[in-house]
């Protein structure tokens, strides 16, 4: 019998693995704000991987809102992104299972705002010698979340839909950025509301 193949969602699926790791991690360093300056090897892997496929989703991202567009750098991501997703920056992901709320991408409500996490990973890509501290577990954490962030809009109509499965075994939305659930096979996909609940809007 042969191999049956149907198109996959790539950079969930590279999302998905760069998440695993980050769990495996939390085996060895508790996510807790006492070890956030912590920083090794493998949280460096973690921030470099993370924010490089940050780099890649973002520049697809903006292709897909304008094929012309020839954004290839942060600041101007957020110019494009946040001109047609202004919900971007307040998108706030959670790792209940540490009781931890990130907002990745809050510095782009600022005209010119770089998250600290992206000049973190500058940093250590350009200058590890000197900036190795900069691989710490607050970074790690901010950019994997960011990228979680960047990936539902990649993929927005399923990510609404509630096709972006498997899910994510550590990080979730928060509650007003969930419309509901909906099964799909075993699994059962998050419905996202990208743009938050709307003030005075009724729960999920």
């Amino acid at each position: 019998m042969g191999i049956q193949a149907s198109k996959i969602d790539a950079h969930w699926n590279f999302f998905l693995a760069i998440e695993r790791d980050l769990e495996v991690l939390s085996r060895y360093v508790e996510f807790d704000e006492r070890n956030f300056e912590c920083f090794s090897i493998e949280i460096a892997r973690l921030l470099v991987a993370a924010s490089g496929e940050i780099d890649v989703v973002a520049k697809q991202v903006c292709r897909a809102i304008d094929p012309g567009s020839a954004a290839d750098r942060i600041k101007a991501y957020r110019t494009e992104l946040t001109a047609n997703f202004p919900h971007i920056s307040a998108f706030p992901v959670l790792i209940p299972r540490f009781g931890l709320t990130l907002h990745p991408w809050e510095t782009w409500k600022r005209a010119n705002g770089v998250p600290f996490w992206w000049t973190a990973h500058n940093k250590i890509k350009h200058h590890r010698n000197t900036e190795y501290d900069q691989a710490n577990l607050k970074n790690a954490l901010n950019a994997v979340a960011a990228l979680f962030v960047m990936v539902l809009h990649l993929y927005a109509e399923k990510a609404r839909a509630g096709q972006l499965t498997p899910s994510p075994v550590l990080l979730r939305p928060d509650e007003d950025y969930v419309s509901g659930y909906t099964a799909i096979g075993p699994e059962l996909g998050c419905n996202y509301r990208l743009e938050g609940r709307p003030p005075d809007g009724p729960p999920a």
